[in-house]
């Protein structure tokens, strides 16, 4: 019974939603950083997308991982619905942008950005995962998977945060939809 309680006990902090520290109503960090779609880098400012309309920024751990590669496929299979609605969709990871211009091509099929978040962009969307050092001793920097939908004044609007990327999509779309309703 212990072990069990034990194992159950290790595995929650896997399991439940995360807590962003960006609540809906707080004012998104602005940065600019480098990006790739379809495998071209370019330089994205998040201020500059917000002048086309609301963004979702969706955060995933790792590029090429089965649940960030799963959750890259769903965002490109919907983005045409989030442009609809009027969004942009940008995914950001803490990897370089040598490999976000691999993964751009190969599970986000040139549908949307992907970005690298640099510390300044993890600490501001307080979008940091704990990750032991990995084998070179070396801390790895990994972020959450949590998505943001951020109006177009620059706001958060919604929040979702868990690990888990299943309902990251549909959340955040009816999220996009209703900010529409509301605009």
């Amino acid at each position: 019974m212990r072990l069990a309680l034990f194992a159950a006990a290790l595995t929650l902090p896997f399991a439940a939603p995360l807590s962003a520290a960006l609540a809906p109503g707080a004012r998104a960090p602005d940065f600019t950083t480098k990006a790739a779609i379809a495998g071209k880098a370019f330089t994205l400012n998040l201020r500059s997308q917000l002048r086309k309309g609301p963004v979702v920024l969706y955060f995933f751990p790792a590029a090429f991982t089965g649940g960030c590669n799963a959750e890259a496929k769903a965002f490109a299979d919907a983005v045409d619905d989030f442009k609809a609605a009027g969004a942009t969709v940008i995914g950001m990871s803490a990897d370089d942008i040598g490999k976000l211009q691999e993964f751009s091509k190969a599970h986000c099929a040139g549908r949307f950005a992907v970005a690298s978040a640099g510390p300044r962009v993890i600490q501001g969307f307080d979008v940091a995962l704990n990750r032991p050092a990995g084998a070179d001793g070396k801390p790895r920097t990994m972020t959450t998977r949590t998505s943001y939908v951020i109006d177009r004044d620059g706001k958060i609007a919604f929040v979702h945060s868990d690990m888990n990327p299943a309902d990251h999509v549909r959340s955040t779309l009816e999220a996009v939809r209703a900010l529409g309703r509301r605009g």
